[in-house]
């Protein structure tokens, strides 16, 4: 299996990084543009990776013409009359997964959603249910991928979405509710990492969708469709994560660009966590800048149940605190392209800290670093967030290392470059 040693850092960092286009934004522009009316629509700053890249194999199957060669994107809307493609693999992207099959009740005929092996245990039968009860066909198979879609139109009235195990179910019903027969009530009980929900309507309203609050988790989206525009993707604050932990464990200053001070992106709740562990933090324009402390980390016990992504890179941040940590509501990591909770407790012992799980918590026991090969289980954050150890202590060695390129293909280029 390839490996990669990390090269270890021995000063205070002085750098400015900009990550990749968000892999969120991306995906979502990515539908309502293929769904708008009126031409051609331009992507900005799109995250070309292996999940967007899931994406934009799929919508071609639909029948949507994507350039994508350079920068910006141009992405011919189709007005929502889309053709079948039969069967997509969508490989490990969850993202992809939901809102294709939000897409494919859209579609007459039938398509069939499936994955790898992990992603056939991944939920989607909330979605699904939800479907049905707006007329779509719908089959699972015990509520996973595969799945398959009989469409050709999406009725409208109000509907509940179980959304305890993932707000990517209640994203995918509001990305096509524009596209219903009659306007669409979206009701999302126990709603888990809200802040990509916001995400999702901001995007739909880009893009011409009229969307209302009619409650507590509660929207009201009228069937106007989308119209085209040009759309400018923000960095992705889930890759920021990871140079903004790396100023926090080495100290110095990391400026990370192009994510604006108003972004709602889920995964910025890393800001507010990292000055509780006492890093300052301040926005400059379209900059976000990081300073570690001089002292030691502060352990904190914080609900990270909005920002799961985050949670893998501030667990070892917590390696380097003061004293224990708790990271709290966070059991929605078990549903991830691996079990992230179990990963993250053996990988933390086996690079000398300690970690618990006690109900949906992480405890996470600072010690004594030591060299280690870490695996990674085919996922992407595993990998970044245990590299950030190999910047501060020597030996540290990354099991399958290229999983990155599912959302930052640059990425050990960009810690060498630090």
């Amino acid at each position: 299996m390839e490996t990669l040693t990390i090269a270890t850092i021995d000063r205070p960092l002085e750098a400015v990084v900009r990550p990749p286009g968000s892999k969120s934004i991306t995906n979502r522009a990515l539908v309502v543009a293929a769904l708008a009316t009126g031409g051609v629509s331009r992507l900005d700053g799109a995250l070309d990776a292996d999940d967007t890249k899931v994406m934009r194999e799929a919508l071609h199957r639909f029948g949507v013409m994507i350039d994508d060669v350079d920068d910006p994107w141009l992405v011919l809307g189709t007005g929502g009359k889309l053709s079948a493609p039969g069967r997509i693999d969508v490989g490990a992207s969850g993202t992809s997964a939901r809102f294709l099959t939000a897409l494919a009740a859209l579609v007459p005929g039938t398509t069939t959603i499936d994955g790898t092996p992990r992603m056939r245990k991944r939920p989607i039968g909330e979605l699904a249910a939800a479907l049905e009860s707006l007329g779509v066909a719908v089959e699972t198979t015990d509520g996973c991928p595969p799945v398959t879609v009989t469409g050709g139109a999406l009725g409208g009235g109000r509907v509940a979405v179980e959304a305890s195990r993932s707000s990517q179910f209640v994203s995918a019903l509001l990305l096509v509710a524009p596209m219903a027969e009659t306007p669409l009530v979206v009701e999302a009980p126990r709603l888990v990492s809200a802040p990509y929900v916001q995400t999702t309507l901001e995007v739909m309203q880009a893009f011409g969708a009229e969307v209302e609050g009619c409650g507590d988790e509660c929207w009201r989206v009228e069937p106007t469709g989308y119209r085209t525009a040009h759309f400018d993707i923000e960095a992705d604050a889930s890759a920021a994560v990871y140079p903004l932990v790396a100023a926090a464990i080495l100290g110095g200053v990391v400026a990370v660009e192009g994510i604006p001070a108003s972004s709602t992106q889920a995964d910025l709740r890393i800001v507010e966590v990292l000055e509780a562990m006492g890093c300052s933090v301040w926005h400059r324009d379209a900059r976000l800048v990081v300073s570690g402390p001089s002292r030691r980390l502060e352990a904190v016990d914080v609900d990270m149940n909005s920002a799961p992504d985050a949670v893998l890179g501030l667990a070892v941040a917590c390696l380097f605190a003061d004293g224990p940590s708790r990271i709290r509501n966070v059991g929605n990591l078990r549903l991830k392209e691996t079990d992230r909770l179990a990963a993250l407790v053996t990988e933390l012992r086996r690079v000398g800290g300690d970690a618990r799980v006690e109900g949906d918590d992480l405890v996470v026991i600072p010690g004594e670093i030591r060299p280690a090969t870490v695996r990674t289980y085919d996922d992407h954050r595993m990998a970044m967030s245990f590299a950030l150890v190999g910047l501060a202590r020597p030996g540290i060695v990354i099991e399958d290392p290229s999983c990155v390129d599912k959302t930052w293909p640059g990425y050990f280029d960009m810690l060498a470059a630090l």
